[in-house]
């Protein structure tokens, strides 16, 4: 059983605009799904007809094998969100958020209190269960907002942009607790740009673009599209004028770094006979892009985009 499938979902809103063309999606239990599209291309639509906050025009869903139109309560139970926009109640006490989201689920009291010490705890908020909302860091706002999803225990958890403007030692942190509550067997769907945040955690990736499911497989077949990948290397000497490196395209970034594409048909050890051969020493070398940032790139601009490949399989 999937923890989400999506048959021919259409979204048309009243003023005519398609934000879902039919799509089909499927996430299978306990797994880490990356749902990655630019700006306008229906993730919204999408996240916002499977939490019921948006009415579709057609299609179907079903969460954990409950369909959306039937059995709204048990879809309900099943997921918890995090939106993208931070929606506390900035006045209330931290302790207060988390317990009264859990009696919204019918979670008794005595239990909803022993559940939100754990919940805050796991996520370093616990000293700050007294305090308001609104004294709270950007980063600690994101963590309560998680807690207050988890509160229920959801099976599904969708992450809505959840590190968005949050330093990189809480993200970091909050990476590591999100990959410890996947593993204990909770389903988690995270939209980000924050395309490195993706490749990291995690193991489906499903590109959304134009209202149309352009990409639905497994992280790993995925990135193994890429046709080449972009190094910024770093010269030990200045260099004026880039001398020939046969077999790879690169540009002189500034007199000390090279920007150098190298295919996915050579290895990293022949640029480097290449660089020796030319009289060039390279002090560090760094991939400019993460993988998967470089191939969003190539597919969301192509207007001749692959159909979606199912898990499994892998397309050229």
């Amino acid at each position: 059983m999937h923890a989400l499938s999506v048959r021919q979902l259409v979204k048309i809103y009243a003023n005519g605009v398609q934000a879902l063309a039919g799509i089909d999606l499927d996430v299978p239990r306990g797994d880490f799904c990356a749902l990655l599209g630019p700006n306008g291309a229906g993730k919204t639509s999408l996240i916002g007809i499977v939490t019921s906050l948006v009415r579709k025009t057609s299609g179907t869903v079903r969460v954990f094998g409950h369909d959306l139109d039937h059995e709204l309560n048990a879809v309900k139970s099943a997921i918890g969100v995090v939106p993208q926009e931070i929606n506390l109640n900035l006045w209330d006490k931290v302790s207060n958020i988390v317990v009264n989201q859990a009696g919204f689920y019918g979670v008794p009291p005595a239990r909803a209190r022993r559940r939100a010490e754990t919940c805050l705890r796991q996520l370093q908020l616990w000293d700050r269960r007294h305090d308001s909302a609104r004294t709270l860091s950007g980063g600690m706002k994101r963590r309560l907002m998680i807690a207050r999803a988890l509160m229920h225990e959801p099976e599904l958890l969708i992450l809505d942009e959840p590190t968005a403007g949050v330093d990189i030692e809480i993200r970091r942190s909050m990476w590591d607790f999100l990959r410890a509550i996947n593993a204990a067997g909770t389903t988690i769907i995270l939209t980000t740009h924050y395309l490195e945040e993706a490749e990291n955690l995690c193991r489906h990736v499903a590109i959304i673009d134009h209202g149309r499911v352009i990409v639905d497989d497994r992280m790993a077949a995925v990135l193994t599209r890429l046709q080449q990948e972009h190094f910024l290397l770093t010269l030990r000497e200045p260099l004026a004028i880039l001398p020939p490196l046969p077999g790879f395209e690169a540009r002189l970034v500034s007199d000390h770094e090279v920007e150098v594409a190298v295919p996915r048909s050579r290895q990293i050890n022949e640029l480097f006979a290449g660089l020796s051969a030319a009289g060039l020493q390279v002090a560090s070398l760094r991939n400019k892009t993460n993988r998967l940032e470089e191939l969003f790139v190539t597919l969301t601009e192509r207007k001749d985009k692959l159909p979606a490949s199912r898990p499994g399989e892998t397309r050229p």
